[in-house]
This record gives structure tokens, C-alpha cells and sequence, in this order.
């Protein structure tokens, strides 16, 4: 998902790199993703919300709650 974000954003948006989405020290230290990354980039016909959420299992809880009012999710 990381990686997807940043491949969007250097074509659509505000390039930010791999490093700067995911790259919280604690994360770094635990080897989890812990916070979110946010980028909205827009198309001729839709405007998107790209949010990269934590994908450990402590967090997924928390994730499916603050993506009820989502379209679609990966």
C-alpha cells in the first residue's frame, strides 16, 4: 500500500517517496506501520483520497471503522 502511494504521488500529485509516507522512527523500530499517510491527487472525472492505513493486525480494527464511508480500499 506504502509503495503504491508513492508510485501515485510521483505521477499525479506531490512526489513523497517511499521513506517519507512510512517513516516514523517507532514504525522504523517496530517494524509495523502505525500511523496513516494521507494524499489526494484528482483525474479529469474524480477526485480521490489515497489513505495509507496500518496493515498489522492491532490496527485493522480501528482501520475498518475509519473507512466505512470508503468507495474501495486495497
Amino acid at each position: 500500500k506504502t509503495t503504491l502511494t508513492a508510485a501515485i504521488t510521483k505521477y499525479f500529485g506531490d512526489f513523497r517517496a517511499y521513506d517519507q509516507i512510512d517513516g516514523a522512527p517507532e514504525e522504523k523500530a517496530r517494524g509495523i506501520t502505525i500511523s496513516t499517510a494521507h494524499v489526494e491527487y484528482e483525474s479529469a472525472a474524480r477526485h480521490y483520497a489515497h489513505v495509507d492505513c496500518p496493515g498489522h493486525a492491532d490496527y485493522v480494527k480501528n482501520m475498518i471503522t475509519g473507512a466505512a464511508q470508503m468507495d474501495g480500499a486495497i
